[in-house]
């Protein structure tokens, strides 16, 4: 049998010869386990070739064949990323800040011109809102994962971070509190010990001025005056926690608070105000052999708020929102965007500042 024939007497070209050993090579599975004489000089021929030298498996990166149709479908889905960008820039801040993002997502989320020109009614209160994709309660407050800091152990930093969280509950989410009643539950976490704080409790809530405000600490609406709309308020930002002075841990927490009020003598108008507040509170868990405290309490480093469309003039001791001509009167201050958490919160025990007019609502 003569090189370049089959065993039938046929005969293949150098052509074919070439490509049956490359496919050979590739591992096919009709590869000759032994090749003829012709076959092993052609494939030492095929061998000396530039890019044709042996190549280990783990190297190996097969080259796929070009879809022109690829091309097109990415194309597409570009110009339809680009259409929603421009038609609602809102919807895509919110989805990648989320809204249980952390207080690091503080650049306010934008509404088209449209949504935002949209009145809220009593069945969506915060239509027309960025407030309107954010988490409503207790679910838009984060808490971060607990390690183990000065005296406390990763479990009590827990139990202490979850306490923190119940303190903001209870003094800005809790339905009697915001409809004025006194917070008991809130107060009870406050170090009794904490002589300044405790002066500021038994003093705002039966004369309340700019020094002792309750509103310093606690969210409350008049009820003869306001009612709430719905059973949601809706939240935005969280906690964070360092070590404080003598290894006691500290937790900041920064919390933007949205209710949405209407008169209480509103009868068929049901002309709906949202009232936005933003608070900062630095609270710190002592150790108790070098602080006097009591255990599951914390005493109170610093607190303030900022405020919009919650009234201005002498402290009640409740947030009074603007409603009608009330409403286009307030304000007279320097515009605010109450949504923008990037900048620090402003308001402090002693601020005699005039009121925010907020830019939107």
């Amino acid at each position: 049998m003569g090189a370049g024939t089959e065993p039938d007497g046929s005969s293949r070209s150098d052509e074919e010869w070439e490509r049956f050993l490359r496919e050979s090579v590739a591992g096919t599975a009709d590869a000759p386990k032994e090749p003829s004489a012709r076959a092993r000089d052609v494939a030492q021929r095929l061998h000396g070739e530039p890019g044709h030298g042996p190549e280990g498996r783990r190297s190996h990166t097969p080259v796929r064949p070009e879809r022109r149709t690829g091309r097109y479908v990415v194309g597409l889905l570009a110009l339809l990323v680009l259409l929603v960008v421009a038609l609602a820039p809102g919807r895509i801040v919110d989805l990648f800040a989320g809204a249980d993002s952390p207080p690091s997502a503080n650049h306010p989320a934008q509404v088209s011109p449209a949504e935002a020109a949209q009145r809220p009614t009593v069945d969506e209160p915060f239509r027309g809102s960025p407030a309107a994709s954010w988490a409503g309660g207790a679910e838009g407050i984060s808490v971060p994962k607990a390690g183990a800091v000065g005296w406390m152990s990763a479990a009590e930093v827990e139990r202490a971070l979850a306490r923190s969280r119940d303190f903001l509950v209870a003094s800005g989410l809790d339905r009697g509190v915001l409809r004025g009643e006194r917070p008991e539950k809130a107060i009870a976490l406050i170090n009794p010990h904490q002589k300044d704080v405790q002066d500021l409790l038994k003093t705002a809530f039966r004369a309340p001025s700019e020094k002792n405000d309750p509103l310093l600490l606690f969210s409350r609406f008049q009820p003869s005056r306001t009612h709430l709309v719905g059973d949601v308020v809706k939240t935005r930002g969280g906690l964070t926690y360092r070590e404080g002075e003598r290894g006691a841990l500290q937790v900041t927490a920064d919390v933007t608070f949205v209710y949405p009020v209407t008169r209480a003598d509103a009868g068929g108008d049901d002309e709906i105000v949202r009232t936005i507040v933003r608070r900062e509170l630095v609270l710190s868990w002592d150790d108790p052999d070098k602080v006097i405290t009591e255990p599951g309490t914390f005493s109170i480093v610093s607190y303030k708020y900022d405020m919009t469309n919650g009234g201005c003039g002498a402290p009640t001791g409740y947030f009074t929102p603007p409603f009608g001509t009330d409403r286009r009167a307030d304000g007279s201050g320097k515009k605010v965007d109450p949504y923008d958490r990037s900048a620090p919160v402003g308001r402090g025990e002693s601020s005699g500042d005039e009121c925010g007019r907020a830019t939107r609502s």
